[in-house]
């Protein structure tokens, strides 16, 4: 039976956490339940998985089975729901779709460029319909955004943005998001600069930058995410790059070397890509710390200046569900123009960063 929520659900007010018993899910089900008894409903194919965790809430949380991959186009529990969040890579945007026909809101955490995308296509249907659709919401893409939209604050006109993140290797991470950060070390993919399009290549084109105290200078390397596409448009600038290293140097500039040696183009191979996978997960030396730095510059006051800011915290999968949690309660609770948007488009940097200064710390550089 895919869903049995019996008289649990009574009216269009139910917020559904597609994996809400994974690393992210568990935050963002958590944070909601608090808030909203009841009214949240962690989904997953394993009953068994989300009954388990539900317990943990105090019945705050209602568990349910649900196959968001499966044809669910006879299923009638979206008639419940008012607001969708997404913790799962979907392979296309049928149940999206399936979402926006019944006016439901929604909010993908994402980080696949490409599928984000195909979301985005989705706008005029989602204004016809009366839903909201968050797209960037997590670490990176997400908070990331955020910094560049506080950073161009700072200026009369923002010229770049360089995103920096720094990883610790010491977090548990889910197997999706090592799928992803694997199958991406490998690729050339096309960026705008200035008007123009370039191919660079991830794990190539290192650039310092002085992350915190703690962590120092550091070199950071290319890497396919989503907000360096999106954010020349949304927040017009000219030029977003986005770079990536980990606490461990070793393992940033190993990687960066077998990049360069044409090693990392074996991960196109299935047996050795699992393999690397495999490798990732079992990984058990690092911090759970991370570092979101940009680096802007542009001009002010007519002369050509620079603004630095950055996010300091840990657990990366606690930071994604706690940013996710707070978007998904101003969509549940607030009235929000239809369409699909980066969290960029529709929040406050500020309010937001606010919003999280229990669990991150911001920071501005001396120019």
């Amino acid at each position: 039976m895919i869903y049995n929520l019996g008289n649990t659900m009574q009216s269009k007010d139910k917020i559904l956490v597609v994996g809400g018993y994974g690393q992210v899910g568990r935050v963002i089900c958590k944070d909601l339940g608090n808030k909203f008894p009841g009214n949240v409903v962690a989904v997953g194919r394993n009953y068994d998985k989300a009954e388990q965790f539900t317990r943990t809430t105090n019945g705050k949380v209602i568990p349910l089975e649900f196959d968001v991959f499966a044809d669910n186009n006879n299923n009638n529990i979206l008639e419940e729901i008012s607001v969708v969040v997404m913790c799962l890579d979907l392979n296309d945007t049928r149940f999206i779709e399936q979402c926006i026909d019944k006016g439901i809101h929604y909010v993908d955490i994402s980080a696949s460029y490409s599928f984000l995308s195909k979301i985005m296509s989705l706008d005029e249907k989602a204004k016809a319909s009366g839903s909201t659709i968050i797209l960037s919401v997590g670490l990176s893409p997400g908070l990331t955004n955020l910094l560049v939209q506080y950073s161009k604050t700072q200026f009369d006109v923002l010229h770049r943005s360089d995103i920096f993140v720094l990883l610790g290797l010491g977090e548990e991470h889910g197997k999706a998001a090592i799928e992803w950060m694997v199958d991406n070390m490998h690729t050339t993919f096309e960026v705008s600069e200035n008007g123009y399009k370039k191919q660079v290549k991830s794990l190539e084109d290192g650039k310092a930058t002085l992350f915190s105290e703690n962590f120092g200078n550091r070199i950071a390397y290319r890497f396919n995410f989503a907000e360096q596409h999106f954010l020349p448009v949304t927040l017009d600038i000219k030029r977003v790059s986005h770079r990536i290293c980990f606490d461990s140097r070793l393992v940033t500039q190993s990687l960066a070397a077998f990049r360069k040696l044409g090693i990392l183009n074996l991960l196109k191979l299935k047996p050795l890509r699992n393999a690397a996978v495999k490798m990732f997960e079992n990984i058990q030396f690092g911090s759970d710390a991370y570092v979101i730095k940009v680096d802007s510059s542009g001009k002010k006051d007519d002369k050509i200046t620079e603004f630095k800011c950055s996010v300091i915290g840990r657990n990366q999968s606690e930071a994604t569900g706690k940013v996710a949690a707070v978007i998904t309660e101003s969509i549940y609770i607030k009235k929000h123009p239809s369409g699909v948007y980066h969290i960029e488009q529709i929040f406050n940097s500020s309010d937001i960063i606010d919003r999280l200064s229990e669990h991150i710390k911001f920071h501005t550089y001396d120019k």
